[in-house]
C-alpha cells in the first residue's frame, strides 16, 4: 500500500512521523513523507520517501507577526488570528505541493498540521483519510483543548473550549480553504462544519501518538481512538556523540539540559543569560541546546556546555533534569527519560504539556515565557533537582514509557483497520466526505 503522511512544522512535528513511517515500511507498505524541504536528507537517509512542501518553517518561526505571536499574545483569538495571517498567502502553495506529491497514495495519514491540508487532498482523490496526531484534537470533558486558555473551570469548560477552538480556527481559515478547494481541486466550499470536528463526529480510526500513562484515555472516546504510546525515533547504533559532551559530561555530576527546540526567541543573548543565572543561583552545571535561535552565547562559564542540537533519546538520561518549551516531542522525550522536567510554554500546546507534566509530579509547575525570570527559574530547578519524591515519580513513568512500543502499536492497529472495505459518503454533489474511513461503522 502506499501511503503518503503530511506533516507540517518543526523537527518537533517530523521526526515521530519519520519513526511511524519506518514502522509501516518494514509491515511492506511504500512510505512517502510530505513535509518541508529543509528535512529531506533527515528522511531520505532512513530510506523513506520524500516530497517537499516549498515553505521553510525556520522563516515562518522568525516571521515577524509570528514572532510576536510566540512572545505575549493575550489571548487565543489572537494567538489564532496571527497563525492564520501567516498561513493564508502560503495556502495555494501548500496545496499545489501537497496534491502533487500525493497523486498515486493510496491512503493519505496526517498530523494535525498536515490534516488543514491532507483532508482535502483524500478527499479529491476518493482515498482513506487517516488521522495520525500528537495531539489530541477531540472533545472530552476530561481535559481542555490543547489551544485553550487552561482555567480551573471544571469539565463544562473543557467540553465547550472544543467548539469555540474550532469555530476560532474555521473562522479565520476557512474562507481561504474553500478557495483553494474551488480553484485548484475543484470541490464545493465546505460549510460551517471544521473539518477535524467532522472527522470526531464521525468516529473515524485514528491513532494517537501519545501515552495512556500520561494522558489517559477519557471516556467519550470509544475504540475508533487508539492511544498507541509515542512515536521516538533512536539514533542508529552506529551514532557516536562529540568527543568534548562525552569529556563534559564524566568531568562532573549531571548538568540541567536547556533548550527550546526550533523556538525563535527575540533576545537569545537575554535568555541564555537569564539560565545561565539561573544555573549559577542553584550551583548547577548546564548544557544549552542552541536550537534554531533559543539560545545563543560565545563566552560561557566552565560549568557551561552549549551545542546547536544532540538526540534527546542519547542526552537526557545523562542529565539531571531538562528544561523545555513544552513541545510534545520533547516533552515526550523529557518523560521517557525519567527524569523531572521544567516546562517554560510559549504558545500552542506547550501550556497544556506543561501542565500535564506538573499534574503528574514529574516536574515543578510551568513558568509561562512572559512570567520567566532567572528567580523563579532558579527556583524551580531546585525543586527538580531536591525533591525526591519527584524523581521517584519521574523515574516510575519514564520506566512505563521505555516498555512501551508506540510505532509497533501503531502498525499493528492500521493493518488491521486498512484490511477493512473503504466506504465514502457524498454530502453534495460535488463534496466527497470520508465518511467511515477503513470501513468502521457509524454509530
Amino acid at each position: 500500500m502506499r501511503i503518503s503522511i503530511v506533516t507540517l512544522g518543526t523537527q518537533g512535528d517530523v521526526q515521530p512521523y519519520v519513526a511511524l513511517g519506518l514502522g509501516l515500511k518494514g509491515a511492506g507498505h511504500e512510505i512517502n513523507l510530505v513535509t518541508h524541504d529543509n528535512f529531506k536528507t533527515f528522511i531520505t537517509g532512513r530510506g523513506l520517501g520524500f516530497s517537499a512542501l516549498a515553505i521553510d518553517p525556520r522563516a515562518m518561526l522568525e516571521d515577524e507577526q509570528d514572532h510576536l505571536w510566540q512572545n505575549g499574545v493575550s489571548s487565543t483569538l489572537r494567538s489564532i488570528a496571527n497563525m492564520a495571517r501567516v498561513a493564508e498567502p502560503l495556502a495555494k502553495q501548500l496545496v499545489l505541493d501537497c496534491w502533487r506529491a500525493c497523486k498515486t497514495a493510496d491512503v493519505i495519514m496526517c498530523s494535525v498540521t498536515g490534516s488543514l491540508i491532507g483532508y482535502h487532498i483524500a478527499e479529491k482523490l476518493g482515498v482513506p483519510f487517516y488521522p495520525a496526531y500528537l495531539q489530541n484534537v477531540f472533545r472530552t470533558r476530561a481535559y481542555p483543548s490543547m489551544l485553550a486558555p487552561i482555567m480551573p473551570l471544571g469539565s463544562g469548560y473543557n467540553w465547550l473550549s472544543y467548539n469555540m477552538v474550532d469555530h476560532l480556527v474555521w473562522r479565520f481559515i476557512r474562507p481561504y480553504t474553500n478557495q483553494v478547494r474551488q480553484e485548484i481541486l475543484g470541490l464545493a466550499p465546505l460549510s460551517s462544519t471544521f473539518p477535524l470536528d467532522y472527522i470526531w463526529q464521525q468516529r473515524q480510526p485514528h491513532l494517537l501518538g501519545f501515552s495512556s500513562a500520561v494522558l489517559p484515555k477519557p471516556p467519550e472516546w470509544g475504540d475508533w481512538a487508539h492511544l498507541t504510546g509515542y512515536w521516538f525515533l533512536d539514533q542508529s547504533d552506529g551514532w557516536q556523540p562529540p568527543a568534548d559532551l562525552v569529556d563534559f559530561l564524566e568531568s562532573g555530576p549531571a548538568p540541567i539540559s536547556v533548550g527550546f527546540g526550533s523556538l525563535h526567541i527575540g533576545d537569545p543573548e537575554a535568555a541564555t543569560k537569564l539560565v545561565v543565572e539561573a544555573l549559577a543561583r542553584t550551583k548547577q552545571r548546564g548544557i544549552l541546546l542552541t536550537g534554531w535561535g533559543g539560545l545563543r552565547q560565545t563566552h560561557l562559564p566552565d560549568n557551561v556546555f552549549q551545542i546547536e542540537a544532540i538526540p534527546h533519546d542519547w542526552l537526557f538520561p545523562r542529565v539531571a533534569a531538562v528544561i523545555h518549551h513544552g513541545g510534545a516531542g520533547t516533552t515526550a522525550a523529557g518523560l521517557r527519560a525519567g527524569v523531572p522536567n521544567i516546562v517554560i510554554p510559549h504558545f500552542t500546546d506547550q501550556p497544556f504539556w506543561g501542565q500535564r507534566v506538573a499534574q503528574l509530579g514529574v516536574g515543578p509547575r510551568p513558568i509561562p515565557r512572559s512570567a520567566l525570570s532567572s528567580a523563579r527559574l532558579a527556583a524551580a530547578i531546585q525543586v527538580a533537582v531536591h525533591d525526591p519524591a519527584m524523581r521517584v515519580r519521574a523515574v516510575a513513568l519514564g520506566r512505563k514509557l521505555q516498555a512501551e512500543d508506540g510505532v509497533a502499536r501503531a502498525v499493528e492497529i492500521f493493518q488491521h483497520n486498512s484490511a477493512q472495505p473503504i466506504a465514502i459518503q457524498s454530502r453534495s454533489p460535488r463534496l466527497l466526505t470520508l465518511r467511515r474511513a477503513l470501513g468502521t461503522r457509524s454509530r
